[in-house]
């Protein structure tokens, strides 16, 4: 049966258009019982309406992503493409400008976000005194309002404080934006449950955000400072994740990669996710084709759904993981760095002679409904679907099966096997090769998807049970229990038993630099990293193609729209330090 919240949200361009509409106006047959639950649900899907844009890859998943040291975007042949202005150049080098469409994007989406749930609560607050499911409604749409400000203080160091459309937002910084966040966190955490899955905000998601943010209070307080982590604060993350844990709703995946499937909606180990079920017109497979070549196709259904070449892990992000394995291939140490999907023939794995000029007999065979390409981090030469000379369909084997071949580049000339190499940077951007880099294939491309690149079935996760974990791990090392923090890292990575041979060993012991790489391996290519540098002193290292040390770019630059917006209320909304 069809999730009633989720055709809420498939009406949503309706609902926006009721705007201020007496929403009494709509109800017509039925009781007031169901009339209640359908006004309900109706103003509860616009607030959620806006995650899977602001979430997406040219807005805040580049934000966090490209300004770290996991990730590069340089811009690519001849064409220059991924060049769009330099926005992703600033990112990457800290020296982003108040008008980097990236961050304006993303201060707009989350800004709408906001909007969406103050209008939930205007409408809400006038049945939650007589309606159980609105009061309960209510809560949720407060705590889904403290989480967006929650991201809007750790990117631009302020929060706003609105508690009716009809008011002007009270700005608020440091410590008293973490007393608000904290005190609708705590009114509310109570009134809600487990029971509606991770697309919705629970009881779970709050106790776990509040971990978050006491967990990063220390940097909120003063931005630009060294943190200084209290133990009253490190205290309150060891509770909140405390009752996460408990509550024995959750449980960690076997199989890593499986959380980010396209069926990972029931997966136990989410907590909070971008609900992304086919229900939804705004699904996207877009963290899962961003990074890949763009002559890979991961779906033999679809022979133009393909890679973008976008970003590639940095030199320095893939170290961190030789030095932690040595001589061995973290491919066949941890289960979180690679599975092999595709198994080439020992025959044909040789290429020693072969070239895309005499390679037509070096394939093999596969069925279309379980070809799945390799997840992970990608390196070296790419097996794939090829496709015919006129661009569709993919070549086929006289039995039906699809052909695996080394996949080809082909642009402006050049002819050669896609390679991934590891070296990648900013320096001469018009000679970039379309190859350079190791890819990341983290997000599944969608195998049910019925476009190819958008409909794209996985949840996009935002918080899940190892970060728990790891949470109260780095409270318990902050507080000097190392034995506490490691009995903790090493469940995480023991949990991880899909494919024994390479179920990450259990570490020895554990200090904060082991921590921090044990996030990174953990949480690559998510939503944490940028704030994990910053609560961990990396932030202004230099890495691939990044020398900028200036503490102040700790915080993004408010945009310069929204200053001139804001300009006929002088000192309202004063630009960070540093732009």
């Amino acid at each position: 049966m069809k999730n009633k919240f989720l055709i809420s949200i498939l009406s949503l361009s309706a609902l926006v258009a009721i705007g201020c509409t007496n929403l009494e106006e709509q109800v017509i047959d039925e009781s007031l019982e169901v009339q209640a639950a359908n006004i309900v649900e109706s103003v509860l899907a616009p607030a959620y309406g806006p995650l899977p844009d602001a979430f997406t890859h040219t807005k805040n998943y580049g934000l966090q992503l490209i300004s770290s040291d996991q990730a590069i975007l340089p811009p690519r042949g001849s064409n220059n493409d991924w060049y769009d202005g330099g926005k992703y150049i600033e990112l990457h080098q800290h020296t982003t400008t108040t008008t980097n469409v990236v961050v304006q994007q993303t201060w707009d989406a989350f800004r709408l976000m906001l909007s969406r749930t103050v209008t939930a609560i205007d409408k809400l607050q006038p049945l939650a005194s007589t309606d159980s499911n609105a009061a309960k409604a209510l809560s949720e749409m407060r705590a889904l309002r403290a989480y967006y400000n929650m991201l809007m203080l750790d990117y631009w160091g302020i929060a706003f404080k609105k508690e009716s459309a009809g008011e002007n937002s009270q700005i608020l910084r440091k410590q008293e934006a973490i007393s608000y966040i904290e005190s609708e966190f705590l009114a509310v955490v109570n009134d809600l449950d487990n029971t509606k899955g991770p697309g919705r905000m629970s009881q779970a998601a709050v106790n776990g955000f509040l971990a978050q943010l006491y967990l990063n209070a220390a940097v909120y307080r003063d931005p630009y400072g060294t943190p200084s982590f209290s133990a009253t604060d490190m205290d309150k993350v060891i509770e909140y994740t405390n009752k996460v844990i408990n509550s024995g709703k959750f449980a960690l995946s076997p199989e890593y990669f499986a959380i980010f499937d396209d069926n990972n909606h029931s997966n136990k180990e989410l907590i909070f996710a971008i609900d992304q079920r086919q229900d939804l017109n705004t699904s996207h497979n877009r963290l899962g084709y961003w990074s890949l070549s763009g002559s890979q196709y991961p779906l033999a259904a679809f022979p133009k759904a393909n890679g973008t070449d976008g970003p590639a892990i940095t030199s320095d992000f893939y170290q961190t993981w030789v030095q932690a394995y040595g001589s061995t291939d973290p491919a066949k140490a941890d289960a979180r760095f690679y599975k092999e999907n595709l198994i080439i023939p020992d025959n044909l794995k040789d290429l020693t002679g072969i070239t895309p000029a005499n390679d037509a007999n070096h394939y093999f065979l596969v069925d279309g409904s379980t070809y799945e390409i390799n997840r992970g981090i990608q390196r070296g030469i790419q097996w794939g679907l090829r496709n015919a000379s006129n661009g569709q369909p993919f070549k086929v084997g006289d039995n039906g099966q699809y052909k695996i071949y080394p996949i080809i580049e082909q642009r402006n000339g050049y002819v050669n096997y896609v390679n991934h190499t590891l070296e990648i940077d900013l320096e001469n951007p018009n000679n970039k090769d379309y190859t350079d880099g190791y890819r990341v294939s983290k997000y599944q491309f969608s195998r049910t998807s019925d476009t190819g690149r958008n409909r794209g079935n996985a949840d996009i996760v935002l918080l899940r049970l190892a970060d728990i974990y790891l949470m109260r791990a780095e409270a318990q090392l902050r507080k000097g229990n190392a034995a506490a923090a490691l009995t903790d890292v090493n469940l995480v990575r023991a949990s991880r038993t899909a494919r024994p041979a390479v179920t990450p060993p259990a570490l020895t012991s554990i200090n904060l630099n082991t921590l921090y790489r044990e996030r990174g391996f953990e949480f690559y290519w998510e939503y944490s990293r940028r704030t994990d540098m910053i609560r961990f002193g990396h932030y202004e290292d230099p890495y691939t193609s990044k020398t900028n040390t200036d503490v102040r770019k700790r915080l993004f630059p408010i945009p310069q729209s929204a200053i001139d917006g804001a300009s006929s209320v002088p000192g309202y909304l004063v630009q960070n330090q540093g732009y």
